[in-house]
């Protein structure tokens, strides 16, 4: 039953056993909308973007989302962040491998109890994007799992707003060491509306690169824009 209806037949029920005490008085002012009701977990599931969605080369990602750690906000070595306690969580990855490079969408939906608990998850994960380093640099790294070039990699913090969400958004910028060519952008969004908290995370790596992708700002865009349209 909706929250609506529950409000009309509570009075209902207190205008009978209350009779003649005015209930249908048009002196009465009318009883207050009710607020916007809460967004439930099945409802960010069915807005995430599928692979198919967003283009015919994009598929799942072999391993499931972490459910307990983030992506990383400031990039460089740094971890990703841990989801922020008391919420569901959702979450949703997919990747575009191709021979010119690699492009990776996740998508977590941090589903809180009511509209504080999301508040309060999104000023801690705002406080880890202030705490970002403007720009860090990394020696090469050769290990039994990673071998990645030296490389620079800048990060900034925007406010971002879309439609009823709103909230932040960290641009990052890496660029590898002239010998191995490469760059790497990404978007990590944070909005927030209502009881949940979006944290939308779009990368693209380019190899023999020297400059930021030409559409990644229309891309990430619209990425995050498609899911909270949904959403409303």
């Amino acid at each position: 039953m909706s929250v609506s209806r529950v409000v009309r037949a509570v009075v209902s029920a207190a205008c009978v056993l209350a009779a003649g005490a005015g209930c249908d008085s048009p002196d009465e002012s009318p009883a207050p909308e009710p607020s916007a009701a809460d967004i439930e977990a099945t409802t960010m599931r069915g807005a995430f973007l599928q692979p198919a969605e967003i283009g015919p080369a994009w598929a799942p990602t072999e391993e499931a989302p972490d459910q307990v750690e983030l992506v990383s906000f400031c990039g460089g070595t740094t971890k990703g962040p841990a989801v922020p306690p008391g919420a569901t969580v959702v979450a949703s990855a997919a990747i575009d491998q191709g021979q010119a490079g690699v492009q990776t969408l996740h998508q977590y939906a941090l589903v809180y109890p009511d509209a504080a608990g999301a508040t309060a998850g999104a000023a801690l994960l705002r406080a880890v994007a202030d705490g970002c380093r403007p720009d860090v640099s990394a020696p090469a790294t050769v290990t039994d799992d990673r071998n990645e070039p030296a490389y620079t990699e800048s990060a900034r913090v925007q406010p971002l707003t879309e439609g009823r969400w709103s909230g932040f958004v960290v641009l990052r910028h890496k660029k590898y060491e002239p010998k191995h060519p490469g760059t790497a952008d990404t978007a990590v969004a944070v909005l927030s509306n209502r009881n949940v908290v979006l944290v939308d995370t779009y990368a693209i790596y380019r190899l023999s690169a020297t400059g930021p992708a030409p559409a990644f700002d229309a891309d990430w865009k619209k990425l995050v824009g498609s899911v909270v349209q949904r959403v409303g």
